[in-house]
Order: structure tokens, then sequence, then C-alpha cells
């Protein structure tokens, strides 16, 4: 199987008020004691995979992510680089993506992390309207996004950016012109995010609080709606409810996960996927760091995944794409017969309701049934399944 390999860096300049990953907030950063942590957290686990799989495979693919991976030292990232290629090899052609915020100091390292090996840039920008930037707790401006997006054009061969919209309030035809605006910029990938009120953010305390009110579900679809129109006619399909790419462009990183491919998972509150353990690291930072010094790796939590709890998962990460899942080859990865994978009669209500399509050995989910994706996957997974 593909290996992908992801390395969490925990640390943001300041907290967005939707924003519910591991991320924190710190005054000062001892970058000696997290290069020999993320270097030793490395170690453990390509030791752990050797031994699943027995020879290394080399990586297609690793992805920085965090909170703000553009943050870190670039000699950091070189650091943690040829550590990785040393201990499982690089495919040819390995994508190599990291996560950055549209800021003018995160810009000035952009030619030192291409220096470093990184081949893909994700840009954070969530939104081209001042308003909505404020309403987001961003920190940069709109022109600023535009001139880094620019500049990062320029320097690595492949760009993606985030935009957030279902903002409160926020009309069909604004979001319509926004995103024409972000399409003009002829990148080859872009992730698309409704804004959802996740738990213990501050834009669930100020909901509570009647703050604001989120959009309506209807209207969000509206939105979802203008979103498949503009990004087919500009030539970038989703290819995953958010995501959206010329064929040929899409993260290799994220396919992996949604493949169910194994990957590798090191930082604070990494998760990993290998021969059928389900791994998880220490989240909260300072945590990681004790927990390295002690048993010279972060992990926390392991679990061998059964049958029926690796079935689901894949089931339910396969159907989020666009190009579906074949249910018969999926049933026999796992050793279960087709029907314990799906119910087939909840299947052929939701194709005839136009939520599911068929054709030949594939099954996914229609435009019509990704805005209500949650519901539909739901009603799909067999009971005893989804129990484990």
């Amino acid at each position: 199987m593909a290996r992908a390999l992801y390395i969490h860096w925990p640390f943001c300049a300041s907290k967005c008020p939707y924003c519910d990953f591991n991320s924190h907030v710190r005054a000062e950063i001892d970058i000696d004691a997290w290069r020999d942590g993320l270097l030793a957290d490395l170690r453990h686990e390509a030791r752990q995979a050797s031994r699943v799989n027995g020879a290394a495979e080399a990586l297609t693919s690793i992805f920085f992510g965090g909170g703000t991976p553009s943050l870190m030292p670039p000699a950091l990232v070189g650091d943690l680089l040829a550590e990785a290629e040393r201990l499982w090899g690089f495919a040819p052609g390995i994508e190599i993506t990291l996560e950055a915020n549209p800021t003018s100091f995160e810009a000035g390292r952009f030619a030192s992390f291409a220096a470093a090996g990184i081949n893909r840039l994700s840009i954070g920008v969530q939104s081209f309207d001042p308003q909505a930037l404020a309403f987001l707790g961003r920190t940069h401006s709109v022109n600023t996004a535009e001139r880094v997006l620019g500049e990062a054009q320029k320097l690595f061969g492949r760009v993606t950016f985030d935009l957030i919209y279902a903002l409160p309030d926020q009309a069909p035809e604004a979001w319509a012109k926004e995103l024409r605006h972000a399409l003009a910029f002829g990148t080859e990938h872009l992730s698309l995010y409704q804004l959802t009120i996740e738990p213990n953010t501050r834009f669930a305390t100020d909901v509570r609080r009647e703050v604001f009110t989120p959009m309506d579900n209807d209207f969000a679809a509206d939105l979802y709606a203008v979103t498949q129109e503009l990004t087919e006619a500009a030539g970038l399909p989703a290819y995953e409810i958010s995501n959206h790419a010329r064929p040929g462009e899409e993260s290799r990183h994220n396919l992996a996960y949604w493949r169910y491919q194994d990957y590798c998972g090191i930082g604070p509150g990494a998760h990993g996927r290998r021969g059928g353990i389900a791994t998880r690291r220490v989240r909260k930072p300072e945590n990681w760091i004790t927990a390295i010094q002690r048993q010279a790796h972060g992990v926390d939590w392991t679990h061998t995944l059964s049958r029926a709890e690796a079935a689901t998962e894949a089931l339910l990460m396969g159907l989020r794409l666009a190009e579906g899942i074949d249910p018969a080859a999926l049933a026999a990865r796992f050793g279960l017969a087709e029907a314990e994978l799906l119910d087939r009669r909840r299947v052929d209500l939701y194709r005839e309701l136009g939520f599911i399509w068929q054709r030949e050995e594939r099954l996914g989910v229609t435009a019509a049934g990704m805005p209500v994706l949650d519901t539909v996957l739901g009603e799909l997974v067999p009971v005893k399944l989804a129990a484990g």
C-alpha cells in the first residue's frame, strides 16, 4: 500500500475562533527540544512500520500540518525530510506539502522551504472579503493574501489554498463573486469548506450566547450548489466533498486517507493507521515532549482494529470521494460478505431518491447527496458493522 507520513506542528501565532484542531499559542518554543522530539518520533514510527510491512516502503507523500507549520524553522523542515528519506526512501515524484498562512513573515520563508524540499504549498487564505477575515479571526489582509499567493506560485510547482464559506448571512451572489476571484488565480487545487461550529471553540460559545446564528442548512446547500457549478465550469471538479482539483492534481496525501491506505502520523495528537493498527500521539505539546523524554516516542494509544472497524472506516472515508467505492473489492479486502458491508435496501432507497449513484461495480454519493453526506452515510452502514 502507499505510504504517507503526517508531521504535526502544533503552534500558531493566534487561535482562530472556528478552529478545533490541536493548535496552541506559546510565547517561547525550544526548537532544539522539538527537533530532537520529532526526529525520535519519526524513528520510532519507521521501526514500527517496518515490523508490520517488512522492508520499508518508500514514502509517496509527506504533509506538514498544524497548527501553523510555516512557523517552523526551514532548517528543521529540512532535517525532518532528510531523516524521513534515510528511514523510508522517497518514491519518484513524492508530494511534500506544507501548510502556511498568507502573512509577509511566512512568505519570507517560502524560498527556504522550497530549498528544504517542500514542493507543494497549502495556504490558509480563508476569505477574500475583509469583513469575513475579521469575523474569522484572521490577521492577514486581502491584499497580503493576494500578494503571497502570487509569490508562492512562482516558487512552488503546486499551490492550493483554503476558503471558508456559508458564513452567517452570506449571499449566494457574494460567494459566487469571491469564488470567481479565487478561481482566477489559476491554482490546480482548492479546498472549499462550509463553516461548521465545532465544540469547544470560541464560535461555539458565541452561538450559545446568541452572538451570531449559523447559516441555515438549506441556504448553505444553495451555496454548495454554486460552488459545484463554478468549479466544474473552471475545470476543478470536486473529487471529495470539500476539495476540488484539475484531473491529476488531487492531493495525493489526502487521497491516501480517503482510500484508506496506510499512513504514519508523528507529533502531538497525530493519528496513524499501519497494518490494521490505529495509533494516536499524546495531544498536549508539553506532555508530548515529556513522553518523548520518557519513552523515546510520543505514542499515547494503539488499537488493533477489528475487521468490522477497519471496514467501517474504509467505507466512511471512501464514500466522501467522487470516485466512490467498489463494494465487492472492499468487502474482500476485509474478509466480509458484501451484504455485511452495506445495507442494500438502504442503498436502493437512496439511489431512488437521487442521493446514491451506481455504475458497474462502483457506488458513490451524488452531488445531491453530498450536502447531507453524514445522514446518508449513517443510513448506509449496517448497525452491526458500525458498532464494530
